[in-house]
């Protein structure tokens, strides 16, 4: 079985004999036992003959290797699909959703950061009295508050308390400085800066550009008596004086209204505002729960930022979506990961980037293998170092993702498959809105046949990576980005008929001939 770039599949056929055998032996043996049923064995001995013949033993052989791994699969995207048709003909959003958590385990603990935790019952009084104040302060639905502080459990119910409010929260990468910054305010529309104590000084460098945004100054609780910015509201003391009692205003919104503005990266440019509705929001931490099999007893170890997906959706949304707890840290800490992680009693963890190399890094230590960690989820774990990594430090899978922030294209490995950052079954790759199309490797130019069609890839043959959009179906939709301009710049037309349109990821992936994904090269600028 060539690949259409003519890649032959030198494993199955090195054992061709083999699989002929084993495919005969299996449909006679299924011919025997209907042995009284002529019709039956006459179906049974042409599909054998049909599947014995040419190179089609390839894709038996390939059957045998993945069927489990796509089994997985198959679960994983039905319970996940089945959530979110359910959430969205419900009308749940973030709001809802977590109400209904905090209602089933007040006392429960949401978020745990050094030696303070907030409870559930806590966290939500928290929101209602963040909702009232900015109510009280003439904010309205659909208007766009920036945050801008370090990680914090108060971080996610601050935002959680404009979205009450119907209130959408542009989530300022606390890095940014100066002119970056100002853009993320300016872009997103925003209508007030919410920012920490600790990033006063930043914030005091942009006050004169904008003399028309007004300024709130949380105060962190082991800091209450930092001294307040100039022309900036006390925000801490001033909630403190508002009713814990639920506002209401959020539960209007609907499924598919923003709640986010998460930024990309920049890397080629000032950074794009990326529009989180509710139900994507929903949707993210849903497919990990599903693929990384956890339930509301785990206790995820979170060190990463809060303003990027994988910080502040993907694990700060196991506690508002499903109720696990959630362990932070201000930044992530090499030397302290496996020592926070045993001390919390942590049952999986997050990563990103070069966090596993860090971590392999460091001297061998007790923590090592006291934790009691047994699954960790994230992407970037590079081929090199992921079986030391995981028999160092005794983790039983490695739930490896790809996604991007405002896309609609996601991967999954689920069998721990070293390297591979996810797969699709070949046996129904035809179906799947996900495509793998021919490009110029360098300018990231994509290539058509003579028809104006896009050329798909076959097996290890590199390709750009597309995923179809349907605004009909939540777990396909793109959303895009503040920008309407820069988001017509991610869409890709008459892809493979006219009028068909895919979110083009910028990044170049190469999959082998048992449907398993790996990255390669990255065109854009899109934060993973």
């Amino acid at each position: 079985m060539a690949s259409k770039a003519g890649v032959r599949f030198e494993e199955a056929e090195k054992k061709r004999g083999k699989i002929l055998a084993w495919t005969g032996l299996t449909f006679a043996s299924i011919g025997w036992l209907f042995r009284s049923s002529p019709t039956v064995v006459t179906l049974v001995a042409a599909l054998s003959a049909y599947l014995m013949s040419g190179d089609r033993y390839q894709w038996v052989y390939i059957w045998r290797k993945t069927v489990y791994r796509d089994m997985l699969g198959l679960r994983v995207l039905l319970v996940t699909m089945f959530r979110v048709w359910r959430w969205e003909r419900r009308g749940t959003t973030v709001v809802s959703r977590w109400a209904e958590i905090a209602k089933r385990t007040p006392d429960k603990e949401a978020f745990i950061m050094g030696d303070r935790s907030v409870t559930f019952k806590q966290g939500d009084e928290f929101s209602n009295r963040i909702a009232w104040y900015f109510k009280r302060q003439g904010f309205k639905r659909g208007e766009v508050i920036a945050l801008y502080m370090e990680t914090q459990p108060e971080y996610v119910f601050l935002w959680l308390g404009l979205a009450k409010l119907g209130v959408t929260t542009a989530l300022i990468n606390n890095n940014l400085r100066g002119n970056q910054l100002i853009h993320c305010l300016r872009v997103a529309g925003c209508k007030a800066l919410v920012f920490g104590d600790e990033m006063a000084e930043a914030v005091k460098e942009i006050q004169t550009e904008l003399l028309d945004v007004p300024f709130f100054q949380f105060n962190a609780p082991e800091r209450p008596s930092s001294p307040i910015l100039g022309d900036s509201v006390a925000l801490s003391a001033e909630v403190n004086e508002m009713p814990a009692d639920p506002i209401g205003d959020g539960l209007d919104s609907k499924p598919r209204d923003t709640l986010l503005y998460i930024y990309t990266s920049g890397t080629t440019g000032f950074p794009k505002a990326a529009i989180i509705t509710n139900i994507r929001f929903l949707l993210i931490p849903s497919g990990v729960h599903a693929s990384a099999r956890l339930s509301s007893s785990d206790v995820i170890y979170d060190p990463l930022p809060l303003h990027h997906t994988a910080g502040g959706v993907l694990g700060a949304g196991q506690a508002l979506v499903f109720g696990c707890t959630v362990v932070l840290r201000k930044k992530f800490s090499a030397s302290n990961y496996w020592s926070d992680a045993a001390k919390y009693k942590c049952t999986a963890a997050q990563y990103i980037g070069e966090i596993c190399r860090y971590l392999l890094s460091m001297p061998p230590g007790p923590a090592d293998q006291s934790h009691e960690v047994k699954v960790m989820t994230g992407n970037g774990l590079r081929p090199q170092i992921w079986q030391q990594f995981v028999e160092r430090f005794a983790v039983e899978r490695v739930v490896e993702f790809y996604g991007a922030t405002e896309g609609n294209s996601n991967l999954v490995n689920l069998d721990s498959k070293v390297g591979a950052i996810g797969f699709l079954s070949r046996l129904v790759s035809s179906i799947y809105p996900l495509t793998l199309v021919k490009c110029d490797e360098i300018t990231g130019e994509i290539l058509r046949d003579s028809n104006g069609r896009c050329i798909t890839c076959g097996p290890h043959e590199p390709g750009l990576f597309l995923g179809k959009i349907d605004a009909k179906k939540a777990i396909l939709t793109f959303a895009g980005y503040a920008d309407k301009t820069a988001s017509e710049k991610k869409m890709v037309k008459n892809v493979k008929v006219d009028g068909d349109c895919y979110f083009n990821t910028g990044d170049i992936l190469v999959m082998d001939h048992f449907g398993y994904f790996y990255f390669k090269d990255r065109t854009g600028d899109t934060f993973r």
